[in-house]
């Protein structure tokens, strides 16, 4: 019966990932991926690159420096910056430690950092369609098409988590935002 479902998943067609949203594009490069190195982001109010801890960026604007290092393949100053966040608790803090640690190759941690995520908010999505994208790149297809209709379920039909999910399933290929 699990072939079946995921066959029926993999002929799904995919939405275009071009359009509507960031969601649905990968993190523009600001000042902190262009001039900032190391585990230091730009500062807008000081003009330069500091230290996450010491910037004047709020939670979302860590958050968008995180994901914008992330997806720039940093992910160790990705992570000094969610370590600076206020929040560790924070559904999307969380999800995005788990994000790093999978590309980091911590499948277990990452792992252990989506359920906590999901615990904080099951309908988080985002961290659904990561931990599915994890489990495509382990082979576990079972696993992640059950977070694919988790996301579905959860009123997701259509957003970029749904469409990044049913591609990695379909191209064996996941995200790296």
């Amino acid at each position: 019966m699990r072939i079946f479902a995921l066959a029926a998943a993999l002929i799904l067609p995919v939405a275009a990932l071009a359009a509507s949203g960031n969601d649905w594009n990968p993190p523009k490069p600001s000042e902190t991926t262009k001039t900032c190195k190391g585990k230091r982001v730009w500062d807008e109010e000081k003009k330069r690159c500091v230290r996450p801890r010491k910037s004047s960026l709020n939670q979302e604007g860590l958050l968008d420096a995180a994901r914008e290092l992330a997806y720039a393949g940093r992910q160790e100053d990705a992570q000094a910056v969610l370590s600076a966040m206020a929040d560790q608790e924070d559904s999307m803090v969380l999800t995005y430690w788990g994000f790093t640690h999978r590309k980091l190759g911590n499948q277990e941690l990452a792992q252990a950092f989506y359920d906590q995520a999901l615990a904080q908010d099951p309908d988080n999505i985002l961290a659904r369609s990561y931990m599915g994208q994890g489990f495509v790149e382990q082979g576990k297809y079972g696993a992640a098409l059950a977070q694919w209709k988790e996301i579905r379920a959860r009123g997701g039909d259509g957003s970029w988590a749904e469409a990044s999910l049913r591609s990695a399933l379909e191209t064996g290929t996941s995200y790296s935002y």
